[in-house]
This record gives C-alpha cells, structure tokens and sequence, in this order.
C-alpha cells in the first residue's frame, strides 16, 4: 500500500480517469486525499462502484464545548463517503458537488466509541442529478447517524 499523501488531483489528470479510478486511487494512496482529510483525520479506506467507505478514530480535536464529537465531523464524513459514491459512478469528464444534504444524528460520539465508519452508497446516479444514502457506524456496527444527499453532475 503507498503512504497517502494530501492536495489535489489536477483536473487534466482528472479528465483522464473514470470516477471509479479516482476514487480507487484516494483508498489506495496513489492520488492525494483532500486537505480536509487531512485536516480532520480521516481516510478512505474502500472504494467499488457506487460505494465508498471513510473511517476515523475520533480524538479530543474532534470535541464540541458539550464534550461530545462535533456534529460537523459527522456531517464531513457522509458529505465524503456520498459524494464519492456517486463520482465512483462516474464517467470519464464528468464531476459532481452536493447540492443539499440531511443528517441525522442519532447517538454521540466521544474518543472512546473508537474507529468510526461512514459508508456511502448511491442510490441513483443520472445524466444531471445523483443520490445516494450514508451510515456512520462503530465497530459493533451501531448505527450512530445517517443521511442522504442530492448532487450535480457536470461535465469538467
């Protein structure tokens, strides 16, 4: 496995690759994950066709003033595990951005829950408009949040 690295993926280079090649390239490090990644920890550990799965360790960065994980981190996770289920469904030439998406927080996150999982899986993916739902788990598989998103696909 190569070490990952973090920046962006020239859009040339971009234009050269199917979604699914993109997205395979951030799992396994040969392309950079985004600096949000970064910033926030977490990586994307699996990528296949119309599904995607990113995983952290939340830490005490992570915390809200109540103690608990910010829901921000929970809502990055799904936005990424989404919006590159969709872009995995992708043709060569083509991207996509969230237009809107929901979550639903269902029970909190601290440092001890440990490894958290978002998988993201598209429900449908268009000419012009792709959904697809996310589930945040821990490992005992607990449900913790869960969402759905709507994005654009536009042609780069």
């Amino acid at each position: 496995m190569t070490a990952k690295s973090y920046g962006t993926v020239d859009v040339e280079r971009q234009k050269q690759m199917s979604g699914l090649e993109f997205v395979k390239g951030l799992a396994d490090g040969t392309l950079p994950l985004n600096t949000i990644a970064q910033t926030l920890g977490y990586d994307v550990v699996e990528a296949e066709l119309g599904r995607v799965v990113v995983a952290i360790v939340p830490t005490g960065a992570h915390l809200n003033p109540a103690g608990t994980v910010h829901g921000g981190l929970t809502a990055t996770l799904l936005d990424s595990c989404m919006g590159l289920a969709i872009q995995s469904a992708l043709d060569k030439g083509a991207g996509q951005t969230t237009l809107e998406f929901k979550v639903s927080l269902l029970r909190p996150i601290t440092p001890e829950t440990g490894l958290i999982t978002a998988e993201g899986k598209v429900l449908n993916c268009g000419r012009r408009i792709g959904t697809a739902d996310g589930r945040v788990t821990d490992a005992k598989g607990r449900l913790l949040a869960h969402g759905t998103t709507t994005c654009l696909i536009f042609p780069t």
